[in-house]
């Protein structure tokens, strides 16, 4: 019966089984072949050196980036200083979200860093806070000094911990005040300082307080202290990344500016 259809079918043009049934089976498996080639170009993986104070909005927007592109960012957080170091010595990051704008830019007259990758990815605020209503009113709260202890994190490795120190010297009360320093190596070790209760006050960024308005708090005029301005930078070793590339892009996207101006950033160009 096939013999007699394919003979019939060389003859007219008929239908012939047997070669649509191959040719389908081809199809099946080219098709199968891109579906796993894509599946793979989109299974990219980055590692990113995240500035501590940047952490839960990172959290956030590297969810979002996974759910948008199918690469996934693994976050690694602490003091830009220390990542700074790190990076110079060959550790294996190829993402960087500084909390200042001078570590990225010393990447990149290092040679560690693709140059047109670095821009400000968001600005800081700095603020005083206790864990305890009515204790911080102001400027005046440090002008009293009536507190046994302030937290603030390293200012050689932290710029928020920098902006602190320039806050106080702005006001005439760093001597002043310089006894009572309780000194971290990051921003979240100065933040569980106060929330532990082992500072009454002390200097944290506006993104670790977005979650609660518990306590007390004075976000301090910028006139007192340098901008901190927060750049990102794509470093040579992920140049070649899909998924780095794809990250640093993706804090450029609306959706990624959204979550940072949630967590208490300016963006760069807005006063």
């Amino acid at each position: 019966m096939v013999i007699a259809s394919q003979q019939s079918g060389s003859r007219g043009g008929g239908y012939r089984p047997l070669e649509f049934i191959m040719k389908l089976f081809r199809t099946i498996a080219v098709a199968a072949g891109l579906l796993l080639a894509s599946t793979g170009a989109q299974a990219a993986q980055t590692n990113v050196a995240v500035a501590a104070n940047f952490t839960d909005a990172a959290k956030e927007i590297a969810a979002l980036f996974k759910q948008r592109t199918g690469h996934e960012a693994v976050l690694s957080f602490g003091a830009s200083g220390q990542f700074y170091t790190q990076i110079t010595q060959g550790a294996p990051f190829q993402v960087f979200l500084s909390a200042d704008d001078s570590r990225p830019k010393k990447l990149v007259e290092d040679g560690l860093a693709v140059a047109d990758s670095r821009f400000t990815y968001a600005i800081g605020k700095l603020v005083l806070w206790s864990k305890s209503p009515g204790i911080v009113t102001g400027e005046e709260t440090l002008k009293a000094a009536s507190f046994a202890k302030l937290s603030i994190c390293n200012p050689a490795a932290a710029p928020y911990g920098l902006a602190a120190v320039e806050t106080m010297k702005s006001l005439n009360l760093y001597e002043t005040l310089k006894p009572k320093l309780v000194e971290s190596a990051t921003i979240t070790q100065a933040y569980q300082f106060v929330e532990t209760g082992n500072a009454e006050v002390g200097f944290v960024a506006l993104s670790q307080l977005t979650s609660s308005e518990a306590g007390s708090r004075w976000v301090v005029p910028p006139a007192l202290y340098n901008p901190i301005r927060q750049d990102a930078v794509l470093l040579k070793t992920g140049a070649g990344n899909d998924a780095a590339g794809a990250f640093i892009a993706f804090l450029r996207d609306p959706e990624a500016r959204v979550i940072i101006e949630k967590y208490g950033y300016v963006l760069d160009g807005q006063s």
